[in-house]
C-alpha cells in the first residue's frame, strides 16, 4: 500500500463523527462574513446601482443626486479604480462597465452610513443608456452565431467507420436548463484598512487566493498588501468560486478610498439577478449501435450557455466533453463544444462543473434509445459498461482505472434494493392501475477527480504545535458546510497520533497558506489532506527522534498512538504533552509548512488528450417513482444508493454528502426551472424566477419515503490521502435515476415498448406532456430512429455550422 494511503494503528480517520461546527450551526453561534459587521466600528454599507435593461451602452451616469441623499458618503464609479477595472480572470468582466450586458447589471456602487441610505442613494443615481439588441436564450445565441472562447473537439477511433458498422442509428437534440445555487448565505464581504494601508478582506469565497489576486489588481497594489480570510460559507456549490472576487473588490475599493470598513451583502433578489448559474446546454447528437445494442459510434455537439462573460465556461465545457462517456465505452467518438454568449448573468461553476451536463446527454440518449432497440434500459446500460482487462480508454485517451467497480456498485444496488422482485411488483401494480404508474430506474456514474488544469492540483498547509501540546492547523481549503475542516482535523490527529480534542483549526487565510487553489472539483480533501499530512509527518519525525532519546530506542521503533509514545517491545511510555515540552526545551522546531501535489496528471487542452484525473469515483442509484396520469405529479417512493468513497475519512460526513448531492441533483433535473422574460417589452431579459416563491427548491416533501445510502466497502484508493476518495460532486449525478424513472413511468401509460422524450427539468407539467405523448404511442418527432433521413441531414447541417465547416 502506498505511503499516502496507508493508515496507522487506531486512526482517527474513518471514525463517524459530526461536523466540527455542527453545534454552532444549530445554536446560531457560528459566525458568517456578514455577522462580523456587528463587531466592527464605523462600517459603511455598499449598494449596487443596477440597470434594468438586458443590453445597452451607457451614455450618461450622474452621481450628484445620490450625494444629496442624507447618509450617502460616496459613489464608486470606474473613475475611482486605481488599478485594473476588471473582476474576472479573463479580463472580460469590467467591475464598472460602460456597457450593460444583462438585466440588473451593476454599473456603480453607493456607500452609505446605513444600508437604507445606500439604497436610497442608489435609486437616486441617474443612468442613461442607448438600448441595444439582446440575446436572451441559448437558441437566440446559436441563431445569431454568438459565441465565446475556445472550440474544443474530442475525437477517438474512426467515427465514420463506426456508423457504417452500426445496425441501428438514431439522431436527436436535447436542451436542458441551468440551476440556481441558492446557497443560504448570499454573497458577502467586509473590507478594512489598517494604519499601514494594508487591506484585510473577509469574504464568503471558495477561492481566497483568487479573491486576493482580483482585489490587488483592482487596487493596483501587490498581493502582499491584501489579506483575504474566509471564516466559513453558508453554502457555495461552486457559486462562490469565481463570482465573489468583484464584490470583494468593491468593498476593498470603498475601504481604500474612505479609510473606513465597507460591508457588502447582496439581498436574495440581488443575488439571484446578479450572480451566475449552472450552465444550461444544447446537445445535437447521432449515435450508432450494433445488433446487440452496444455503442459503436457517437457524434455530438454540446453548446453551453455562458452568459455575458467567459467566467469558467471553457473548463466547464471541457469537463462536460470529458464526461459524456459516463460509465460507457464508446470506441468511436467525435464530440465538439462551443460556449454561447447571451445577455444574461455570467454562468459559472456549479457542483459537478460540466460533468453532470455531459453525463446527462448520454443518459438521455440511452433512455430514449432503449425502447427503440427493444431492450430494458438497465440491460442497455449494462451492455455498454467499461469492462476490466479490455484496455479500454476514455474518448480523451485516459485509461479507466478500477472499471470493475462500475459493475460492483451496480450489482450491489440490484441486490440490496431487490430490483428483480420489485420490477415484477411494479408491473402488477401498473396493470391494475390505469391512472397511476410506477417505475424503477437504475443508473451509474463515473466521475473524474482532479482539476482539468494540472497546475491547480496542489495544496498547502501550516501546522503549529504549542508548548502545551495543543495543535493548530491552517490549510488552503474553505469550509462551506461540506465537512472539509472536520476531515482535516481527523487527518492531523491521525498523522500525529493524538486524540482529536488536541487539534483546532484556524480560518482559511491567504497570509498563512499562499497561492491556494479553489475548494472545488471535489479535490478539497485530497489536496489539503495531503498537505496537512505532509506537515504533520515532518513534525512527527522530529518528535520521534526526541522520544527515541527519552525511551532509549531507535526513532524507527517509536510509535505515537492515542497521545502516547512507546518503543516497540518496551514498557516505558511518554505522554504527548511531555514529549512536546521536552522537544521545545531541546530547541526542536514545532511548526511545519506542508505541501502536496497530485502526481501522474497530464493534459493537452489543444489536442484534448491526456490523463487529467487522478482517479474516478463510482456510484449507482436505483429510484422508484409513482406518477399521476391526470396531472403528471409524482413522488419518489424509494432510493437505494451504493457509492464509492474509497476508505472514508469521515463516514457520517460522506453519507451526508451523498444524500445532499442526490437531492440537489434531483432538484436540478425535476423541479428547478429558471425562466427569463423573452418578450420584446421593457422587461426583456429579466429573471422571472427571482425568489423562492417562483423558483422551486427540493424540500422535505420531495425526499424519498425510503432512502438507503451505503458506502462501498474494501475500496481503498491507492495514492490518495488515507485511501479515501472525493465525495463532494459525484453523488449529484446519481439523481439521473430519478429522471429515468419518470421517463419510464410516463411511457407506462402508453402501449408496451413505447419510448418518450422528457424535458429537463422534468416538472409535473413536463411529465404530463410525456404521458400524453406515450398515450398517442410515442409519435415520432425529432430524435427518433432514422436511416439516412431528413433528421440525419438536419443533424449534419447543424454540426457543420457549429464546427465552422
Amino acid at each position: 500500500m502506498s505511503h499516502l494511503s496507508e493508515r496507522p494503528e487506531k486512526p482517527v480517520v474513518g471514525v463517524p463523527m459530526p461536523h466540527e461546527s455542527a453545534v454552532q450551526h444549530v445554536t446560531g453561534a457560528a459566525l458568517y462574513t456578514d455577522d462580523l459587521v456587528h463587531r466592527t466600528k464605523d462600517v459603511l454599507h455598499a449598494y449596487p446601482v443596477q440597470v434594468m435593461k438586458a443590453h445597452g451602452r451607457i451614455t450618461a451616469l450622474r452621481t450628484e443626486p445620490a450625494l444629496a441623499v442624507p447618509g450617502v458618503v460616496r459613489v464608486l464609479t470606474g473613475a475611482d479604480v486605481p488599478g485594473v477595472n476588471d473582476a474576472g480572470m479573463k479580463h472580460d468582466e469590467p467591475l464598472f462597465p460602460d456597457e450593460v450586458m444583462f438585466h440588473g447589471h451593476a454599473v456603480a456602487w453607493v456607500l452609505g452610513e446605513t444600508l437604507e441610505a445606500a439604497r436610497l442613494g442608489a435609486a437616486a443615481v441617474e443612468v442613461e443608456i442607448e438600448e441595444l439588441p439582446s440575446l436572451i436564450t441559448l437558441q437566440d445565441a446559436m441563431a445569431a452565431d454568438s459565441y465565446h472562447g475556445a472550440r474544443p473537439v474530442m475525437e477517438t477511433g474512426d467515427v465514420d467507420a463506426g456508423f457504417a458498422d452500426s445496425a441501428h442509428v438514431f439522431t436527436g437534440e436535447f436542451q436542458f436548463a441551468g440551476q440556481e445555487h441558492f446557497y443560504l448565505e448570499t454573497h458577502a464581504a467586509l473590507a478594512q484598512i489598517d494604519e499601514n494601508g494594508q487591506v484585510f478582506v473577509q469574504s464568503s469565497t471558495q477561492h481566497p487566493s483568487e479573491t486576493q489576486e482580483i482585489v490587488s489588481h483592482v487596487l493596483g497594489v501587490p498581493a502582499h498588501e491584501v489579506t483575504v480570510q474566509c471564516l466559513r460559507m453558508g453554502g457555495g456549490f461552486g457559486g462562490k468560486e469565481m463570482q465573489p472576487h468583484g464584490f470583494a473588490a468593491v468593498a476593498a475599493l470603498g475601504a481604500k478610498l474612505t479609510g473606513r470598513p465597507v460591508r457588502f451583502r447582496l439581498n436574495r433578489t440581488q443575488d439571484l439577478t446578479m450572480s451566475g448559474k449552472r450552465h444550461g446546454f444544447h446537445a445535437a447528437w447521432r449515435i450508432g449501435f450494433d445488433a446487440d445494442g452496444r455503442i459503436q459510434a457517437l457524434d455530438a455537439t454540446l453548446v453551453a450557455d455562458g452568459g455575458w462573460s467567459l467566467d469558467l465556461s471553457e473548463p466547464v465545457l471541457a469537463r462536460a466533453l470529458c464526461h459524456i462517456d459516463n460509465t460507457y465505452w464508446i470506441p468511436n467518438a467525435r464530440v465538439a463544444g462551443r460556449v454561447a454568449k447571451t445577455n444574461t448573468v455570467s454562468n459559472t461553476a456549479f457542483r459537478g462543473f460540466g460533468g453532470p451536463q455531459g453525463m446527462l446527454v448520454i443518459e438521455d440518449i440511452l433512455g430514449r434509445c432503449a425502447p427503440r432497440l427493444g431492450l430494458d434500459p438497465m440491460e442497455l446500460r449494462e451492455r455498454n459498461f467499461y469492462r476490466p482487462g479490455q484496455g479500454q480508454t476514455t474518448p480523451y485517451g485516459q485509461p479507466v482505472t478500477q472499471p470493475e467497480r462500475i459493475s460492483t456498485v451496480w450489482q450491489q444496488v440490484k441486490d440490496d434494493a431487490g430490483i428483480a422482485d420489485r420490477k415484477r411488483e411494479i408491473a402488477a401494480f401498473n396493470a391494475a392501475h390505469p391512472h397511476t404508474k410506477r417505475a424503477l430506474a437504475l443508473t451509474g456514474i463515473k466521475f473524474g477527480i482532479s482539476f482539468n488544469l494540472t497546475a491547480f492540483n496542489q495544496g498547502g498547509a501550516l501546522v503549529l504545535i504549542y508548548k502545551d501540546g495543543s495543535v493548530l492547523i491552517n490549510h488552503g481549503g474553505t469550509e462551506m458546510g461540506q465537512g472539509l475542516h472536520t476531515k482535516m482535523m481527523q487527518v492531523a490527529a491521525t498523522t500525529l497520533g493524538i486524540p482529536l480534542h488536541k487539534v483546532r483549526l484556524a480560518p482559511t487565510r491567504t497570509d498563512k497558506v499562499p497561492n491556494t487553489s479553489a475548494t472545488a472539483a471535489s479535490s478539497g480533501a485530497d489536496l489539503n489532506g495531503g498537505a496537512v499530512k505532509n506537515a504533520c509527518e515532518q513534525l512527527r519525525e522530529r518528535l520521534l527522534r526526541v522520544a527515541a532519546a527519552q525511551l532509549g530506542a531507535n526513532a524507527s521503533d517509536v510509535r505515537i498512538t492515542e497521545g502516547v509514545a512507546r518503543a516497540l517491545g518496551g514498557d516505558e511510555e511518554l505522554a504527548w504533552d511531555d514529549l512536546v515540552r521536552t522537544a521545545y526545551f531541546q530547541r526542536v522546531q514545532l511548526s511545519a509548512a506542508g505541501y502536496y501535489r497530485t502526481e501522474g496528471l497530464h493534459w493537452d487542452a489543444k489536442s484534448f488528450r491526456g490523463s487529467p484525473f487522478k482517479y474516478f469515483a463510482y456510484g449507482a442509484a436505483a429510484t422508484e417513482v409513482e406518477v399521476d396520469g391526470f396531472t403528471g405529479a409524482y413522488r419518489i417512493r424509494r432510493v437505494d444508493i451504493v457509492h464509492d468513497v474509497g476508505d472514508s475519512l469521515s463516514p457520517m460526513i460522506d453519507i451526508g454528502q451523498v444524500e445532499g448531492g442526490f437531492v440537489q441533483g434531483a432538484g436540478w433535473l425535476t423541479l428547478e426551472d429558471l425562466r427569463w422574460d423573452v418578450g420584446d417589452g421593457p422587461n426583456r431579459g429579466r429573471l422571472l424566477t427571482q425568489a423562492a416563491s417562483t423558483y422551486k427548491l427540493p424540500s422535505f416533501s420531495e425526499m424519498p419515503e425510503e432512502f438507503n445510502v451505503t458506502l462501498l466497502e474494501n475500496a481503498t484508493e491507492e495514492g490518495a490521502v488515507y485511501g479515501s476518495k472525493a465525495v463532494g460532486e459525484p453523488p449529484l449525478m446519481l439523481a439521473f435515476s430519478v429522471r429515468e424513472a419518470l421517463r419510464q413511468a410516463a411511457a407506462a401509460f402508453g402501449p408496451s415498448g413505447v419510448g418518450v422524450e422528457l424535458a429537463s427539468p422534468a416538472t409535473p407539467e413536463a411529465v404530463y406532456w410525456a404521458i400524453q405523448a406515450a398515450r398517442r404511442g410515442g409519435a415520432p418527432g425529432d430524435g427518433h430512429a432514422v436511416g439516412g433521413s431528413v433528421a440525419d441531414d438536419r443533424f449534419r447541417a447543424g454540426a457543420e455550422a457549429l464546427s465552422g465547416a
